[in-house]
């Protein structure tokens, strides 16, 4: 059982940045894939980004490459997203999910815990 919280959004301006973390409880945190997916109103979740357990392998969806940097600290239980250069339609409430190996990097469903998402708001 993995248990995730995530923290760090708010309201930013066009061009700002911000950090979102994802704290892991449970065991095993290194074994598990982590990925940031985020649902913006009215549209479906889509995935943002995903990093192996290892650190060594990271995917990012076309939209946020070059702007947003996914990262890991296998020590402390966390993930990150680094996010620069926002833009408001990075708008969304943004979830960290946690995957066993082998299972789908882009779909939700390939994910089997998910946190609670924290709102991230970009103003034009």
């Amino acid at each position: 059982q993995v248990q995730l919280v995530e923290s760090g959004g708010g309201l930013v301006q066009a061009g700002g940045s911000l950090t979102l973390s994802c704290a892991a409880s449970g065991r095993s945190f290194s074994r598990y894939r982590m990925g940031w997916f985020r649902q913006a109103p009215g549209k479906e979740r889509e995935f943002v980004a995903a990093m192996t357990g290892s650190g060594d392998t990271a995917y990012a969806t076309d939209s946020v490459k070059g702007r947003f940097t996914i990262s890991r600290d296998n020590a402390k239980n966390t993930v990150y997203l680094q996010m620069s250069s926002l833009k408001p339609e990075d708008t969304a409430v943004y979830y960290c999910a946690a995957a066993p190996a082998g299972s789908s990097w882009y779909e939700g469903n390939g994910y089997e815990y998910w946190g609670q998402g924290t709102q991230v708001t970009v103003s034009s």
